[in-house]
Formats: C-alpha cells, structure tokens, sequence
C-alpha cells in the first residue's frame, strides 16, 4: 500500500472529532434517556421474577381498566374537544370571545381536584343525595339507586374533561387555518352543516386531532390520583402496589415495561394511520373561513355546547373547593400549607430552570456543529412526556440508589466517615424525574424559537469573531425571551401538578402542593386540601391565561 493511500485510509478510521457542544447535547440526552433504559434493564434483571404470577393474576386486569379508560378518556376529549374548535371556529354567537379562551381553563386544574370535588358531591353524604333524601323522604341508600360515583366511568369522565383543551386547542387551530373558498365551494354545492363538517372541515383538521387525542390518551395512562382515589386498578396503580406494597422493584419494572409498550404502540398506530394523508396549502394568501352568525335559539345552544366543558371541567371543581376553603378557614392557616408551598415553588422552579436550560444548550449545540449522533438523539429525548410518572420514579430511584450508595461506599472505604444517601435522600431525585418528565416542552420552545431567529444575524455575529457561546447571550437569547419565559412556566405548572412521581421520590417527610392534596383527599379531609388545590389552580389559571393571550395574537 503506498503512503497517500495509508494516510487517507487512516483518515477514513479516524474517530470523529467531537466538540464541546456536541458532547454537551450527546451528555443531556444520556441524563434523559438513562432513566428510561433503566426500567428496561430492571425488568430484563428482577431480583424475583413474578412475571408468571402477574400474567396469571392482576396484568390481564390492570390491561384491561387501563385500555378502556385511555379510549373512554380519548373519545369523550376527541368528541368534545373536535365539537368545541368547531363550534368556535365557524360559527360567532353570543359569548364566542370569552368562550373560545374558557375552553382552555380546565389545563389549570389537576384531574385529581376534579375527582376530590366529584365524590365530595355526589356521595351518600354529599349535598345532592342528602337533598334527594330530604326531598322524597327516603331514609337510607336501600331506598334509591344511585350510581356508583367511584367507578371507572366515573374516572372517564373526570379525566376526559379535564384533558379536552388539548383537543381543543390543536382542532381550533386546525379548523381555523383552513381555507373558506373550500366551504363556500361545499355550500354551493348543497352542502349543509354536518356535511361540511363531516367532508371538509373534519378531514383536513384530523392530523392535528389525532394528535391531540393521543396526548390525552397518554395522560390517561399517566394519572394516578384519579383511579387510586375511585379505586379503579390501572398499570400506574399495579406499579405502586407491586413495588411499593409488594417490595418487588422488577415486577413494577415489568409492569412499567407493559406500559412503554403501550404508549409507543399508541404513538405508532397514530402516525401510521396519517402516513399516507398529506395535506398542503396554497403558497399565496388564502380567504380565512368566514364566520356564520348564529342567533335566536341556535345562537345559545352553541354558547351551551361551548360553556358544558368549562363549567364541568373548571367551574365545578373549583366551586366544590372554593367552599370548603371558605367553611373552613383555618386551613389556609394550616403549619403543612406554607412550607409544601415553599417546597413546590423551589423543586418546581428548580426543575424549570434545569429543563429549559439543557434543552436551550441540547438544541443550540445540535443546530451549531449540525453533526449526525446529536441529530439523531434530539428527538429520542421527548420520550420522557409520553412516559408516566410512575415510570419515571421506577427508572430514576434504582439506579439513583444504586449510585448513591456506591458513592457513601466509596467515601466510607478513603475516610472512615459514612456520609448516608446524598442523592436519593434529597430532592435531586424528584428534580431529575421532572426534567425528563417535562424535557420536551423545553426543547419544542427552544427549537421553535431558535427557528424564528435568521440565519443572518448569528452569522454576521460570527463574522465579528463571537464565538457560538457569545452568540448564544447576546444574540439568541435576547430575542427568544418570551418563548423561554413561556416554557419556563409550562414546565414550572407541570411539575408543580405531577403526582406519581412526586409520591414515588419525594424524602421521607417532604410535601408538595399535590402530596398535600393527595395526601388530605385521602383521609377525607376535603376542607384541608381544598386551600392547597386552590393555589394550584390560581397558578395553573395564570400559565393557561397567558397561553390563551398568546394564541389570541396568533389570530
């Protein structure tokens, strides 16, 4: 082999020369990804394999509750979701302004509030079946049926709600992006209401409904305070009893495996089910759809239809738990109340800042070396949202445990001192769960706004002699404030509102505002949970308001 040909063989084999922003992307994604791959690991590895035993006893159940409560969940959502866009989007009628932003407020209340307010209602003891007893003089339930308010059609129902605006807001968009020439076409042909739904507006807006109705179906998936309190057996919940009631970390590993399947085959039939639709618009300015005007009779049944969802999803819930914080208030005085606020403004602010910061450096460092192993570990990383907490918590416990005390080991074995767990016994856990909980809000923002920014101007930057890290601080980051800001409360709300996980991580005598509510909810202390599910609405009301505002200047 002659020389030339040596060296442009060794230059051939040459390992690529990584920079320090590709290795800062390929380090997050590893942060992101290990606690899922852990789970995987812990399932193929259980220290007592119980698999046979769940098969032959509570799987076939858990699978079973699990799969009609994510296709309950998801049509009632896609049917009152798709109707509400619908109704907002092509009809003016009075009250349209003000609605069209309600429908959203359900985002700002956990489901878990919405079932403690439900039971607190609708129970033996609870203002409706107290009035129908007075009423009709009944003396006892033997004397009346009523139906069973801790069911799992029950738990559809308050979960369905409370998830509609993700169908909403996607269906609204869809359907009002669509151009009017096709329905004035439709109506000149004879074309009436439900036709022009059915054959133009519905088909064109599917893409963005699936979607939607995957989301919710994933979140199903996700709850746990809404089944564990109607007692309905989910796969979230046969985690929490096999681990934590059982002791058995790789059956609830096994189980947590059955429930990645699941999602990733719900996220695979939602794709393959548009891969072959494709739908374009035309390049230059098209006529936005033209509202009809509805008045009279019609006109209210569609301020009715539009005001259902928000009075059931929002409304309802906050009423049942703002009295009970005005009975009793001596709750908001409560010693628990001001320090699990404290606790959940500095782990969910904490967690935040992490997510938005490292997906900001993930995706700036995949856009500036354009390399192919961070370019392809970029989309893997939004695995995290479509896992539920309880996975979550399984996958980032064990091998947290497993490393803190390999490292008190280590310390123990130089200096004699045994330093106890320093990872697993503080919140770094839970803080780490949320970050690959909510890391894809954080990287759909920053991609998003990185993509608003020209090409031109980090290039003229550079040009100048900035180096990428001053182009990030002086130039992106000034122009995507707002998209950042934005994020930062996204993530902040969500990981204030998590529950699974919160349970599953939090150190011995830690509470958030979700634990305390859990917590309370639990002993049928509805008047001390109620001030704490307050709060956490009020500041899930301001991140929903703000996005409403937001995609009002969209419009």
């Amino acid at each position: 082999m002659s020389d030339e040909n040596a060296q442009g063989f060794a230059r051939r084999r040459r390992w690529p020369r990584l920079d320090i922003w590709s290795l800062a992307a390929m380090a997050i994604a590893a942060l992101v990804l290990v606690p899922i791959l852990s789970v995987f690991w812990l399932a193929a590895n259980p220290s007592e394999n119980i698999w046979p035993h769940l098969m032959a006893t509570t799987l076939p159940r858990y699978l079973t509750t699990t799969l009609i409560l994510m296709v309950g969940c998801g049509l009632l959502a896609g049917v009152v979701g798709t109707a509400a866009a619908w109704i907002v989007a092509i009809y003016d009628f009075p009250g349209r302004r003000w609605l069209a932003s309600a429908l959203l407020l359900p985002l700002a209340i956990p489901a878990y509030v919405g079932a403690y307010a439900l039971v607190d209602f609708l129970e033996y003891a609870g203002p409706v079946q107290t009035g129908l007893r007075g009423l009709f003089g009944w003396t006892s339930a033997r004397d009346y049926w009523f139906p069973d308010i801790r069911s799992l059609p029950a738990a559809i129902l308050v979960i369905g709600l409370s998830l509609t605006p993700y169908v909403y807001l996607l269906g609204r968009a869809a359907f009002s992006e669509q151009s009017g020439a096709g329905f004035e076409v439709a109506r000149a042909l004879g074309a009436g209401p439900w036709a022009r739904f059915w054959r133009v507006g519905l088909p064109l807006a599917r893409p963005a409904i699936a979607a939607g109705v995957a989301v919710v179906m994933m979140e199903a998936v996700n709850d746990f305070g809404v089944v564990d309190f109607f007692g309905v057996q989910t796969l979230t919940t046969g985690i929490f009893s096999v681990w934590l009631s059982g002791g058995n970390a790789g059956g609830a590993a096994q189980i947590a495996c059955v429930i990645l399947v699941l999602i990733a085959g719900l996220v695979t039939i939602e794709r393959a089910s548009r891969r072959r639709r494709r739908f374009w618009q035309a390049p230059r300015a098209q006529r936005p759809v033209a509202r009809v005007t509805l008045t009279g009779a019609r006109g209210w049944c569609a301020t009715l239809a539009c005001a259902v969802p928000v009075l059931l999803g929002f409304v309802f819930p906050v009423s049942v738990m703002g009295w009970h914080a005005v009975v009793a208030a001596d709750g908001w005085l409560a010693p628990g109340l001001a320090k699990a606020l404290i606790n959940t403004v500095v782990v969910a602010g904490t967690a935040a800042v992490v997510t938005v910061g490292l997906a900001l450096v993930m995706v700036y460092g995949v856009r500036m070396t354009g390399r192919r192993i961070p370019q392809v570990l970029l989309p893997v990383t939004t695995v995290g949202y479509a896992a539920p907490g309880a996975v979550l918590g399984l996958g980032v416990l064990i091998p947290m445990a497993a490393l803190d005390n390999r490292v008190a080991d280590s310390i123990l074995a130089l200096t004699g001192w045994d330093p106890g767990l320093m990872l697993t016994g503080t919140t770094a856990a839970l803080v780490l769960a949320y970050v690959v909980r909510f890391f894809a809000i954080g990287q759909g923002a920053a991609d998003a706004a990185l993509g608003r920014i020209p090409p031109s101007l980090p290039l003229a930057a550079r040009s100048l002699g900035r180096g990428p890290g001053a182009v990030l601080r002086d130039i992106h980051l000034p122009l995507m404030r707002g998209s950042i800001a934005m994020a930062l409360l996204l993530v902040f709300v969500d990981a204030m509102k998590e529950l699974p996980a919160t349970l599953l991580l939090r150190p011995f005598g830690f509470d958030t505002l979700a634990t305390r509510v859990h917590d309370q909810a639990s002993l049928e202390r509805l008047s001390q949970a109620a001030p704490a599910a307050l709060v956490i609405t009020v500041i899930g009301l301001v991140a929903v308001l703000l996005l409403a505002r937001a995609e009002g200047a969209r419009r």
